[in-house]
């Protein structure tokens, strides 16, 4: 007896040694509750769910919000699994630029390498030359490939600031205010040779291993995608709209001769019956395709927005998050007045200033 009662008394004992494996979602539904998760414990990035309502607002835009934050991490979740990143790996090692996903320059190197493709990467900067350089090869096909991105090109590319000064806004006296010799804080001064590395090695692997990558850009080169892309354009049904009429009752006589017989009247002064074509440009308060599915922007509803944006733009200090947050309000350019899109464009354009200053030294 006493021995049982000795080894009740004798604590559990602990497996130990054991290889922890990660959570991989097997289906739609279980992406979509490990999104959830992320989302609820606040550790999903803005780049991908954007900025969350305020605390009072409704429950249908907080709803709106939430579907779209769980699809967002949902789809950046399955675009690592394409490239055999685990749920959280994916989040820490992509980026959303343009509405296009796209890797760090360090997650790219982590896909590479854990693809199992590659007999080895190195990066690294060549002081002497002023180059940043990558090296490469394939194990399966014995493929090698070496670029290099110099200072020269980080010119050429507009990219390379040496500046330790710039021209920027300060904060004096409760305001923002325009200052020379502000210091500067852009990664190209900062870290001029990781930044040239970093680049090779997005040339390079991007070449050598495309079939790994499966078309996915680094963060660099989504940004200048992003500079390219025209603006998105909101598709608008202009076709006109054709009146149905039922036909006569039996025994009734049609009136289309007596029709015929009476002078054709003019359309009424403001309706263009062939939208877009550009020939009511000389009638007042009329844009081609306006009609009866147009409606009016709420007035006050630009200046919301806009002083909503100009509040996160100026609460961001890393262009890269500016141009993230940008990508939630560029929508906005389209259903704004011209006035209020170019007060929009403004708050962006100068924040983004205010972050990247001309690489040529300009104000």
């Amino acid at each position: 007896m006493n021995a049982h009662a000795e080894a009740r008394n004798l604590p559990a004992t602990l497996a130990v040694g054991g290889q922890v494996a990660a959570i991989i979602p097997q289906s739609v539904e279980e992406m979509w509750r490990v999104a959830q998760m992320v989302v609820r414990a606040n550790m999903a990035p803005t780049s991908l769910t954007g900025y969350p309502p305020k605390n009072n607002a409704p429950a249908d835009e907080w709803d709106q919000w939430n579907n779209k934050a769980f699809s967002a991490v949902s789809a950046v979740m399955m675009s690592g699994a394409e490239l055999g990143l685990p749920p959280m790996v994916s989040l820490r090692s992509f980026t959303m630029i343009g509405n296009r996903p796209a890797l760090y320059g360090d997650g790219l190197i982590n896909v590479v390498r854990r693809s199992k493709r590659s007999e080895y990467v190195s990066t690294g900067y060549d002081v002497e030359r002023g180059v940043g350089w990558c090296k490469a090869k394939r194990s399966d096909t014995g493929e090698e490939k070496t670029v290099e991105f110099s200072i020269d090109d980080a010119k050429r590319a507009g990219l390379w600031d040496d500046s330790p000064t710039r021209r920027g806004k300060v904060w004096e006296n409760g305001q923002q205010v325009w200052k020379d010799n502000v210091p500067n804080d852009s990664p190209w001064f900062r870290y001029p040779q990781r930044m040239l590395a970093w680049r090779a090695a997005g040339y390079c692997l991007r070449e050598l291993f495309a079939d790994v990558l499966g078309g996915i850009t680094d963060e660099f080169e989504a940004r200048e995608i992003a500079r390219l892309d025209p603006p998105r354009e909101e598709i608008r049904d202009v076709t006109p709209k054709l009146a149905l009429k039922a036909p006569p009752p039996p025994g009734h006589t049609p009136m289309a001769v007596a029709d015929e017989a009476k002078p054709a009247q003019a359309e009424p002064r403001g309706i263009d019956p062939i939208p877009d074509n550009g020939f009511d440009a000389d009638m007042e308060d009329v844009r081609d395709g306006d009609g009866e599915d147009y409606v009016e922007p709420e007035v006050g509803l630009a200046d919301e927005i806009i002083e909503k944006a100009d509040s996160e733009f100026r609460a961001i200090t890393d262009p890269a998050e500016l141009e993230e947050a940008w990508a939630n309000y560029e929508h906005h350019l389209e259903q704004f007045a011209p006035e209020d899109a170019k007060r929009l464009k403004n708050a962006y354009g100068d924040r983004l200033q205010e972050l990247e200053p001309n690489p040529l030294g300009g104000g």
